[in-house]
């Protein structure tokens, strides 16, 4: 290697010039640094928008779809979670008092109790949340737009269909509840848009 390539190889480090095209790399205003390649100071490259470059017709966040996935995946690792804690205080009190049983039994017991609870909570809360994931998916496609009101209408109709098979009653008081949880939900994210409403109507 000649002393041309060993001074090419390290310019960036060793000198403030850019040796096979001579063009200081350091020639903006205030020594901020220029590409040596392009005749512009990247400084003055606008730079409110996020930087994503979205495909032709698609929206600037992801949609239903795209996220139910996650959304998913993420309850029902979450209800597991939940319902193996809730397995571990079961079982610790079901074992605690049995002094007939060796370590071995105690522990297998404790497993048993963690795995069927997790298992019945991560499947309770995955099926929820698929049914809110279709309801949610079907209002965007039927609506053309993904708002609040689809929030609170899949919220809603996911209740009442969950708790369908307990009878009216119950199926009501399902809905009441997923209405709840959609509304505070809302409310929270549009905090601002609703404090704004709030001020104008008074």
């Amino acid at each position: 290697m000649d002393n041309n390539q060993k001074k090419r190889s390290g310019f960036f480090a060793n000198s403030p010039y850019d040796l096979p095209m001579n063009v200081p790399v350091t020639s903006g205003p205030a020594g901020s640094i220029m590409s040596p390649y392009m005749n512009f100071d990247p400084k003055y490259l606008p730079t409110k928008d996020d930087g994503f470059i979205f495909p032709e017709g698609a929206g600037r966040q992801r949609g239903r779809f795209e996220m139910a996935f996650a959304q998913i995946g993420g309850s029902i690792f979450a209800g597991g979670a939940a319902g193996g804690m809730n397995g571990i205080y079961t079982g610790y009190r079901e074992i605690k008092g049995a002094t007939d049983m060796s370590t071995a039994v105690k522990r297998t017991q404790m497993l048993n109790f963690i795995g069927k609870r997790g298992a019945a909570s991560a499947q309770s809360v995955g099926v929820i949340a698929l049914l809110y994931s279709l309801f949610g998916v079907g209002l965007q496609l039927a609506r053309g737009e993904d708002d609040e009101y689809n929030t609170i209408t899949a919220a809603t109709a996911t209740g009442l269909l969950y708790k369908s098979a307990g009878g009216l009653r119950k199926s009501l008081i399902g809905g009441g509840v997923g209405l709840g949880i959609a509304a505070a939900y809302v409310l929270f994210m549009k905090s601002d848009t609703f404090k704004s409403y709030m001020t104008r109507s008074r």
